[in-house]
C-alpha cells in the first residue's frame, strides 16, 4: 500500500474533500472558495470535485471521506430532550403556558404551580412520546439497512461486512435482485458486453428497467484477483442530489475516460436480470444521491390553522383586557379604610395602599396565572390527533378511493392539511396520465405527405355528440390487429402492404426510425408474441410496437447494437436479421423536446434519426421538401384536433468526415467536468440540422374512466378547473371538450402564437424582432379579452368563459408587466387550458393564482414534470400512475384515478373542514366560558385575585372532563352522507366561504360562553346565599365554587351534543364517561386529605353537597336556563336562516341511504370473479340508519357489512366487538296453531 501514500504526498485536504497537489492535473481542478449551497442533510462546496482513489482505503485516508452509515431520526439520546422540547415551545399557546408555570411558582401566583404544570406536562409528554415513538421506529429501519452485509475486496478475496464498514474507494460485489449499497462506479459485469439492468422504483418509482454499461476498459475486473489489480482514480463531482447526471473522469494508467451517468449505480436501485456486477464506491452515506433527496416535502400550514392563530392572539387580547380591568379594579379597591383587611404597618407590595401602581402590575400577574385557562392547552394535541385519525383510517381505507385494477387506495402523506381539501377553489390538473390512461396506442401517421389509420377516436366521438351527428360503428378491416401499445387499421400499409405504395424508401426511413431511435429495453422470448419492452414512457413503447407490427422488429439491444428482424423489405414475404451499430444516443429532455440517435447499417451508410416534437423539428428541417412539410402541419393539426399525441420523425444522412469532426466535439463535451449537459446540447444542435421530414405519428390518450362527470361534480361545487399541459393547442382544446370542461356555449378566448403574422416575423430569424414582436402581440390581446370579460360581468345572464393560451405566449404573459392583467382575466374565466407549457411555467402560473388571488389552490399530476406544480400549491395531489412515483412522493395526497377528487374532496374535505371548525369554536367556547366564571368571581373579592376553583379543578378541565367527547365530534360528525354529498355538489361552496370559521360565528359563541358564565356563577353563588347544608351550615366558597364546576362540566359536555349533526354511541359515551369521570374524581379527591396537601377546604364537600336538596336542584336547573340560549338560538337558526346543509337535511330526513345491490349485480356479470369481489366490496354501504356516524363508515367493518350483502370478504377481529354490539333481532311471530 506504500504506493498508495506516495500518490497523496504533499497534498492539502480542504473542508470540501477536494484535493489539491502540486502537479499540474490538480492545479487544473483547482477552484476559488464557493459559497456552500445546502442540499439535504449535507452542504457540499459547488463547484469543488473530489478525487478518489479506487481499492486503496489508505490514499483516500486523508480525506476524511463520510462514512456508509445512515441516520434517519431526527434525535439522538443526547439531544432528544433539547431538541424535542425546542419543536414544541416553538408553539406560542407552549410557551404561553411555560410562562404561566413558571409565574405560578411566584408568590403573587393564586394558584399552586400545579395547575399550570400538570396540563402543560401532560401535553408535553404526549407530544414527546409520540415524537419518540416515530424516531425509535426510523432508528431499527436505519439499524437493519446498516447492518446488511455486501461482498468487499479485501486481500484479494470477497468479504461480507455490513453497509455502515463501506468506505469510499472500495471495490464491491452486489448479486441478482440485491441493492447497492452506496453510489458505485460500474466496473466489470456477467453480462456481455459489460451491461446490467437497473430498477430504480426506490429512487422515482419507476418499475421499468434501465440499462448501463461499463466503460470497455474496464470490462475484464470481474474477478477478485483481477480487481485487486485495478488501481484507477476517479475525478468526479461533489456530492449533489441530481438523480440525472453525473460528471467525472476515470484516470487508469495514464488515460483519462469520461463518465457518464450510463456507468453509475445508484445506491437504493436493484441489480435485475444479471448475475452480478462489481463496482468502486464513489459516493457513501449521506452524501450519496438518494439520501440528498431525502429531504421532507414543503412544510405547509392549512389556511384555517392559520386563522386559529389570528383567534388564539384575539384571545391574548381578551385576557390583557380581562387582567387589566382587574388590576386598575384592584389599584382603586385597596384602600386603609377596609379596616378589617389589616393594610397597616409591614404589608406585602401587592396589597400597600401607598403605591397603587405597583398593586396593579402584581395583581395583573397575578390575574395572568388565574385566567390562563382561557387559552385550550390541549388543542393543538387535539387536532393533531383528530387528523391524523382522519387520515389514517378514514382517507386511507376509505373504498371508494380505492382502485381495484391497480390494487392501489388512496393515501394521506401528511395529515397538516385534511381541512384544507374542503376549502380548494381552484385546481390545476395535468393531461397525460392525469385525465387521461397515460396507456398509449399507436391510432393514425402521416408518412410522406400521406395519412394512414381509420380509427374514430373519443374526442372525435364527444365532438360528433355534441354536434347532433350520430357516427357509424367503426367497422374494422381484414388486417386490423389490435395489441397493448398499437390500434391501428389501414390495410394499405398493413402486412406488407405498404410495398404497393409510392416511394418505398422513405417507408424504409419511418418504419426503422421508430425501430432505432428509442431507448427501449426488450425482455424475454426473441419472438414478436412473447417480447416484452421496457420503456422510459408509454409513447416509446407504442412507437416500437408500431415498428414490429409493420414488419420492422426490434428484438435484441447491446450498448453498441440494436438488432431489428425487417419483414419485406427486399420482396414479399423475406425476412432479414439485421444489426445496426449505434454509434452516439442524444437523449430526450424537456429543454430539447426530441432524441436523436446516430447508426451505422451493415453497408456502412451512417445515418442521423431524430423524433420530437413538431415545434423543434420543423425548426431543423431542410429547405428542400416545402410540399411535405405543408402537408405533414395540416396533417399534425388535423391529428391533434381528433385529440391525438403527435411526433414527428426526420433523418439525415451524414459523411465519414463529417461524423468523425463532430464526434470529436461530442467525446470533448462529454469528458468536461464544467456544463458537461449545456455542452452536450450545444454539440447536438451542430448535427441536429439539414434534416429531411420522413412524416408523423399520432398516438391516442384515452381518457380515465369518470373524468367528465367528477370536472362537472366539481364545477357544480363551484371549483375552477385548470389544465396545464405540454401538447399542442388542438390536442388540449379537444381534450378539454371531451371532458366537459370547454362546450360549445362557453365564450373562448384563444392567445395563441400560431399565427400567419408571427410566423411571418419567425421567418427572417431576427430572436429580437421576435420576442418584441410576440410580447406587443401577447399584451394587445390580453388587453382586447379582459375587456370583452369585464363587460360580461355587468350582465345578468353572462355566457361562461374559457381562455386558451399557448407556452410561447405563457412565456410574456408571466412578465411582471403583464402578471396582474393576465391574472385578472383568468379569474374571470371559468376554465382555463394552458398548452405547449414547460414544468417551471406550470409552477409559476399555480402561484401567481395562490399568491396573487389569495385563493385556496390544488394540484394533481402524475409525472416527474409536475413536481414543481404539485409543491407550489397549497395542497398537492399525485395519481400514482405509468410514468412513476415522483409525483406521489413530492404530494400531500395520493390517488390512483382523478375521478377520486370526487369523494377526496366533497367527502373527506368538507367533512374536515366542518369537524375542525366545531372542534376549534368548541374548545374556545368551554375555555371561555370556565374562565369567565372566575372573572366574575373577582369582581367579588376586591379584585384580589382570590382562586374561585381549586386547583386540581382547573388543571384537570382540559385534559380529562372535557377532552374525549371533543375528540368524537372531530372524528364522527358528519352532516349528510357521502352519497348526499355527491349528489349536491353545492354544499362544498360554504367551505370556500369559510362560513364555519368567520368572526361572526366567533361572536356567537362567545355571546353564549359570556350568558351561560353569568348563569353559573350568579345561580350558585348568589342563591347558595340562602341555602344551608344538613347541620344548618351556609355553604361556603367551596361548597359553591364545587357546585358551579359541577354545572359547567355538565353543561359543556351537554352543549357539544346540540352541537352534533349526527351522534353516535361514541359520542354518549364519551360525553358520560366525561361527567361520570368528574364524579368519581371529586369523590375519591374530597375524601382524602395529606398533611402536604394544600386543599384541606375541600376535604368532604361533595358528601356535604349531595345530602343536600339544593345541589341535585341547581345540577339540574342550571344547566337547562345555561342551555335554553343556545337550544332557542339553534332553533330560530334552522327555522329561518338555514344554512344549506340543513336544507338537504330536512329534504331526505326520511329517507335511508340508498343501497348499490342492483348496481352490484348489472356490473358483476362483466367483471372477473376477483374484480367482483373488490368491486362489491367497494359499493358496500356505508350507513345502516340515521344515527350511525362516521366511525361506521371504515372499512374496518368491511367484513361486517359484506356479511349482510353476501360477498366475501376478510374477517377482522374489531368486527366481533361491532356485532356484540348489534340489538338482536327480534323474532318473527310464530304462525298460530290450527
Amino acid at each position: 500500500m506504500r504506493g498508495g501514500w506516495e500518490r497523496v504526498r504533499g497534498t492539502t485536504v480542504t473542508l470540501g474533500g477536494e484535493q489539491q497537489g502540486n502537479g499540474s492535473r490538480r492545479g487544473a481542478l483547482s477552484t476559488a472558495p464557493s459559497q456552500t449551497i445546502r442540499l439535504g442533510r449535507v452542504q457540499p462546496q459547488a463547484p469543488g470535485h473530489r478525487t478518489v482513489y479506487c481499492n486503496d482505503r489508505e490514499a483516500n485516508l486523508p480525506v476524511k471521506f463520510k462514512g456508509n452509515s445512515i441516520s434517519t431520526t431526527k434525535y439522538n439520546l443526547f439531544t432528544f430532550l433539547p431538541k424535542g422540547l425546542f419543536e414544541q415551545f416553538r408553539r406560542v399557546a407552549n410557551l404561553y403556558f411555560l410562562m404561566i408555570s413558571i409565574l405560578s411558582t411566584t408568590p403573587i401566583s393564586p394558584v399552586s404551580p400545579i395547575t399550570n404544570v400538570v396540563p402543560l406536562s401532560l401535553v408535553l409528554l404526549v407530544s414527546l412520546v409520540k415524537e419518540a415513538f416515530e424516531d425509535w421506529k426510523r432508528m431499527q429501519n436505519d439499524r437493519v439497512i446498516n447492518n446488511t452485509q455486501v461482498e468487499v475486496l479485501l486481500d484479494e478475496r470477497w468479504e461480507s461486512i455490513p453497509w455502515r464498514s463501506l468506505q469510499v474507494g472500495d471495490i464491491v460485489k452486489v448479486k441478482q435482485d440485491g441493492f447497492f449499497p452506496a453510489d458505485l462506479l460500474f466496473l466489470a459485469s456477467t453480462n456481455p458486453d459489460g451491461v446490467c439492468y437497473v430498477e430504480t422504483s426506490n429512487l422515482d418509482g419507476e418499475t421499468n428497467l434501465k440499462i448501463r454499461k461499463a466503460l470497455e476498459r474496464t470490462w475484464d475486473y470481474i474477478l477478485p484477483g483481477k480487481a485487486a489489480e485495478f488501481k484507477g482514480e476517479i475525478e468526479c463531482e461533489q456530492p449533489n442530489n441530481s438523480l440525472y447526471t453525473f460528471t467525472g473522469n476515470l484516470i487508469i494508467q495514464k488515460q483519462t475516460l469520461p463518465l457518464s451517468p450510463n456507468q453509475i449505480l445508484l445506491r437504493g436501485c436493484s441489480l435485475r436480470n444479471t448475475e452480478f456486477i462489481v463496482g468502486a464506491v464513489i459516493f457513501t452515506g449521506h452524501e450519496t444521491k438518494v439520501m440528498m433527496n431525502s429531504m421532507n416535502v414543503p412544510s405547509k400550514r392549512s389556511t384555517l390553522e392559520r386563522k386559529l392563530d389570528k383567534l388564539i392572539l384575539a384571545l391574548f387580547g381578551v385576557l390583557f383586557c380581562m387582567c387589566l380591568i382587574g388590576a386598575i379594579g384592584s389599584g382603586i379597591f385597596i384602600n386603609k379604610k377596609y379596616f378589617f383587611l389589616n393594610l397597616y404597618g409591614n404589608v406585602v407590595n401587592q396589597f400597600d395602599p401607598g403605591n397603587r401602581f405597583v398593586v396593579g402590575i402584581l395583581t395583573m400577574f397575578t390575574l395572568l396565572t388565574l385566567y390562563s385557562t382561557i387559552i385550550p392547552i390541549s388543542l393543538y394535541v387535539s387536532i393533531e390527533m383528530i387528523k391524523f385519525i382522519q387520515s389514517t383510517q378514514f382517507i386511507n381505507k376509505d373504498l371508494h378511493m380505492y382502485h381495484a385494477e391497480s390494487n392501489t387506495s388512496a393515501l394521506a402523506r401528511t395529515s397538516n392539511l385534511n381541512e384544507e381539501l374542503g376549502q380548494v377553489e381552484y385546481i390545476f390538473s395535468d393531461k397525460t396520465g392525469t385525465l387521461t390512461r397515460n396507456l398509449m396506442e399507436f391510432f393514425k401517421c402521416s408518412i410522406g405527405g400521406v395519412m394512414y389509420g381509420n380509427g374514430i377516436t373519443e374526442t372525435e366521438r364527444g365532438q360528433a355528440q355534441r354536434n347532433g351527428i350520430k357516427l357509424s360503428e367503426d367497422m374494422k378491416s381484414n388486417s386490423h390487429f389490435q395489441e397493448k401499445g398499437f390500434n391501428f387499421d389501414d390495410p394499405r400499409i398493413l402486412r406488407g402492404a405498404w410495398r404497393n405504395e409510392n416511394n418505398l424508401d422513405i417507408f424504409k426511413e419511418f418504419f426503422r426510425c421508430l425501430a432505432i431511435c428509442h431507448t427501449v429495453l426488450p425482455e424475454g422470448d426473441e419472438s414478436p408474441e412473447k417480447i416484452v419492452y421496457q420503456a422510459a414512457s408509454p409513447d416509446e413503447a407504442a412507437l416500437v410496437t408500431a415498428a414490429k407490427n409493420f414488419g420492422f422488429f426490434f428484438y435484441r439491444r447491446t450498448p453498441t447494437l440494436i438488432k431489428v428482424r425487417e419483414s419485406h423489405v427486399e420482396r414479399m414475404g423475406k425476412i432479414d436479421d439485421v444489426s445496426y451499430e449505434i454509434l452516439n444516443v442524444l437523449e430526450f429532455n424537456s429543454t430539447r423536446k426530441r432524441q436523436s440517435v446516430i447508426c451505422r447499417y451493415p453497408n456502412g451508410r451512417l445515418v442521423l434519426y431524430c423524433k420530437g416534437a413538431d415545434t423543434v423539428i420543423y425548426e431543423r428541417l431542410a429547405d428542400s421538401n416545402t410540399d411535405i412539410r405543408k402537408i405533414t402541419r395540416e396533417h399534425l393539426e388535423q391529428f391533434g384536433s381528433s385529440g391525438l399525441r403527435t411526433l414527428c420523425l426526420a433523418y439525415r444522412d451524414l459523411s465519414p468526415e463529417m461524423y468523425e469532426n463532430w464526434n470529436e466535439k461530442f467525446i470533448q463535451a462529454k469528458s468536461s467536468l464544467r456544463d458537461r449537459e449545456k455542452k452536450l446540447d450545444e454539440v447536438a444542435e451542430l448535427i441536429e440540422k439539414k434534416l429531411i421530414l420522413i412524416g408523423c405519428t399520432a398516438i391516442e390518450d384515452k381518457l380515465q374512466e369518470g373524468v367528465p362527470a367528477c370536472i362537472e361534480t366539481l364545477a357544480r361545487a363551484g371549483i375552477k378547473i385548470w389544465v396545464l399541459t405540454g401538447d399542442k393547442l388542438e390536442t388540449a382544446i379537444n381534450i378539454a371538450y371531451a371532458c366537459n370542461l370547454i362546450n360549445n356555449q362557453m365564450k373562448q378566448f384563444i392567445i395563441s402564437s400560431e399565427t400567419d403574422e408571427i410566423r411571418e416575423v419567425e421567418d427572417r430569424g431576427d430572436q429580437v424582432e421576435i420576442a418584441g414582436f410576440t410580447r406587443d402581440f401577447v399584451k394587445e390581446q390580453i388587453d382586447k379579452c379582459l375587456e370583452e370579460a369585464e363587460s360580461f360581468t355587468n350582465l345578468v345572464v353572462a355566457p361562461k368563459r374559457a381562455l386558451i393560451i399557448d407556452g410561447k405566449c405563457l412565456m410574456y404573459a408571466l412578465d411582471p408587466v403583464l402578471r396582474g392583467k393576465l391574472l385578472r382575466l383568468s379569474l374571470n374565466c371559468d376554465a382555463v387550458v394552458c398548452c405547449r407549457v414547460s414544468p417551471l411555467q406550470k409552477a409559476q402560473v399555480t402561484s401567481l393564482v395562490k399568491k396573487g388571488a389569495k385563493k385556496i389552490t390544488l394540484s394533481i399530476g402524475d409525472g416527474a414534470n409536475d413536481v414543481s406544480m404539485i409543491q407550489a400549491a397549497h395542497v398537492g395531489v399525485g395519481i400514482s400512475g405509468l410514468e412513476g412515483m415522483q409525483a406521489v412522493m413530492a404530494a400531500d395526497f395520493a390517488i390512483a384515478q382523478f375521478r377520486f377528487l370526487t369523494d377526496l374532496l366533497l367527502v373527506h374535505g368538507r367533512w374536515s373542514y366542518l369537524r375542525l371548525c366545531k372542534v376549534i369554536m368548541y374548545f374556545f367556547y368551554k375555555n371561555f366560558t370556565f374562565t369567565l366564571t372566575q372573572f366574575w368571581f373577582t369582581f367579588q373579592t376586591g379584585f384580589s385575585g382570590q382562586r374561585f376553583y381549586d386547583d386540581w379543578f382547573q388543571s384537570l378541565y382540559n385534559v380529562i372532563f372535557t377532552a374525549l367527547p371533543v375528540i368524537f365530534v372531530g372524528l364522527f360528525d358528519k352532516d349528510v352522507s357521502t352519497a348526499l354529498s355527491k349528489k349536491y355538489p353545492e354544499l362544498y361552496k360554504e367551505g370556500m366561504r369559510n362560513i364555519f370559521f368567520k368572526w361572526r360565528v366567533v361572536a356567537v359563541w362567545g355571546f353564549f360562553s359570556i350568558y351561560q358564565s353569568l348563569i353559573f356563577y350568579y345561580f350558585t353563588a348568589s342563591a347558595s346565599r340562602m341555602g344551608h347544608n344538613s347541620s344548618g351550615k351556609i355553604f361556603g366558597l367551596w361548597d359553591v365554587s364545587t357546585m358551579a364546576f359541577s354545572c359547567v362540566v355538565v353543561t359543556v359536555n351537554i352543549r357539544l351534543l346540540l352541537t352534533c349533526n349526527s351522534i353516535t354511541r361514541w359520542h354518549y359515551l364519551s360525553v358520560g364517561g366525561s361527567i361520570l369521570a368528574w364524579f368519581v374524581f371529586i369523590f375519591v379527591y374530597s375524601g382524602v386529605m395529606t398533611p402536604w396537601d394544600r386543599q384541606e377546604n375541600i376535604y368532604f364537600v361533595i358528601y356535604v353537597l349531595m345530602s343536600t336538596f339544593y345541589f341535585y336542584l341547581t345540577l339540574l336547573l342550571v344547566p337547562v336556563v345555561a342551555l335554553l340560549g343556545d337550544f332557542a338560538y339553534l332553533g330560530l337558526q334552522r327555522w329561518f336562516a338555514p344554512y344549506d346543509y340543513q336544507i338537504i337535511q330536512e329534504m331526505h330526513r326520511h329517507e335511508p341511504e340508498p343501497t348499490s345491490r342492483t348496481e352490484l349485480l348489472e356490473i358483476g356479470n362483466h367483471l372477473t370473479p376477483e374484480e367482483a369481489r373488490s368491486y362489491a366490496i367497494s359499493r358496500l354501504p356505508r350507513e345502516n340508519s340515521r344515527h350511525t356516524g362516521f366511525a361506521f363508515d371504515s372499512p374496518g367493518y368491511e367484513s361486517f357489512f359484506a356479511l349482510q350483502q353476501g360477498v366475501l370478504a376478510p374477517q377482522k377481529a374489531w368486527d366481533v366487538v361491532r356485532r356484540a354490539s348489534m340489538k338482536t333481532k327480534s323474532k318473527p311471530p310464530k304462525p298460530p296453531k290450527h
